[in-house]
């Protein structure tokens, strides 16, 4: 259970790094009013503004980083639920395990299923969209699959699996309009090029993903509106220095955004950092791919209808032993970023939060801290531990 409160009173942040777009802030004052943000700062600049003089809550937070809060564009579940559950009760499990640990907008994703199956994911989160929301925000549906390489199914169900089908895509996007966000793919399948084009059409994102395309097929996609790669390095044909592959493309492509899982067991802290310099500080998209163990203890595990296994924080299929999401938070998929793999907190924040809200076409409400966006917004101590989350300007905390 949470405290899930917002406060009348103005809330003033100050004495902290605040991670704005284009710097941090030494020193820097944050200051919100309900849902918006209403200053963001030097210490000096505030001291001039109107708000200064005005009664507020004050926070103070030297030493530590305001950043904000974080976009996971690719989690299935958390804390025993799992968005296929397709039930409110489940996914606000889900976005209030994911709000304490730093997430406040958050995509459900699916897994390769059934049609059937899928329908009822998408009708859950249409009504959950619209109703009261305690933890992160839902900001839609990321189809992972079913339109995926059997080559390359990873933990995903290859009974499922199916070619692309547009027929499927026009249904949900009519009976649930805007609410698919991303949809991943084989682009080297039959009919993937026309889908590819028909999401580019309609402002949906067209990812690569449980691929075996070679360069030149991902370019071919990334000329009809391909513009991401789900948990890049992972379940794709890899580089190789005569045939480049799903891998070399992505990281050559400045067309395409890479997704990567920071969590130590997916990718090796080089690699990230080696795609991070590849893609520059707008192309890197931290997500964390979390199932429903994320949270949890080692145990056996459910994911997609297949049994899991997880050991030490990592999930694994009981049969074949592939990396089956992982039980990551967005905090520790940042903290890695910074600590392990070398990455700024600036350009990890960007990773975190800008990038993936640019991709969702949510930037000018969230995402990055600026007057006039949502106070979506995340204090961290100078360990990169959590000390505060907020939500549309509405406090998050962990009851006793």
């Amino acid at each position: 259970m949470i405290n899930n409160r917002q406060s009348a009173e103005r809330t003033v942040i100050r004495g902290a790094a605040v991670v704005t777009e284009d710097a941090v802030v030494e020193d820097g004052v944050v200051s919100f009013r309900g849902e918006r943000i209403e200053f963001a700062g030097t210490r000096e600049e505030f001291a001039r503004s109107p708000f200064a003089s005005e009664p507020a809550v004050v926070i103070e937070a030297a030493g530590g980083y305001v950043v904000p809060g974080f976009i996971d564009l690719h989690v299935h579940g958390g804390h025993g639920s799992d968005f296929m559950d397709a039930e409110a009760s489940a996914y606000d499990n889900i976005t209030v395990h994911h709000a304490l640990h730093g997430t406040t907008t958050i995509l459900a994703t699916t897994v390769t299923a059934s049609r059937d199956s899928i329908s009822r994911v998408l009708e859950a989160a249409w009504a959950y969209r619209n109703g009261p929301m305690p933890g992160a925000k839902l900001g839609g549906v990321h189809l992972e699959g079913p339109f995926i390489s059997p080559k390359w199914p990873g933990a995903q169900n290859p009974a499922h699996i199916v070619l692309p089908r547009r027929d499927w895509l026009e249904a949900w996007e009519a009976e649930y309009p805007g609410l698919i966000r991303i949809v991943t793919l084989a682009p080297e399948r039959e009919g993937a090029l026309e889908l590819i084009g028909w999401l580019a059409d309609h402002g949906i994102v067209a990812s690569a993903g449980h691929t075996d395309a070679t360069y030149d097929e991902i370019t071919a996609a990334a000329d009809h509106g391909l513009s991401h790669a789900v948990h890049t390095f992972n379940a794709m044909k890899g580089l190789h220095h005569r045939e480049p592959g799903t891998v070399g493309a992505v990281m050559s492509d400045s067309r395409i955004n890479a997704e990567v899982i920071a969590d130590g067991h997916h990718v090796h802290h080089s690699c990230i950092r080696l795609l991070a310099q590849a893609k520059g500080p707008d192309g890197l998209v931290l997500v964390t791919d979390a199932m429903s163990a994320c949270g949890l203890p080692a145990g056996d595990y459910k994911l997609g209808g297949l049994d899991v296994a997880v050991d030490g924080g990592v999930a694994r299929l009981k049969e074949g032993g592939a990396l089956a999401g992982s039980t990551l938070t967005m905090l520790g998929a940042f903290r890695h970023a910074v600590t392990a793999a070398g990455i700024s907190i600036r350009d990890a924040s960007k990773a975190a939060s800008g990038n993936p809200a640019r991709e969702l076409g949510i930037y000018g409400d969230t995402g990055s801290i600026a007057p006039g966006k949502q106070a979506d917004l995340l204090w961290l101590d100078e360990e990169l531990g959590l000390s505060g989350v907020w939500v549309n300007g509405r406090r998050l905390e962990r009851q006793a």
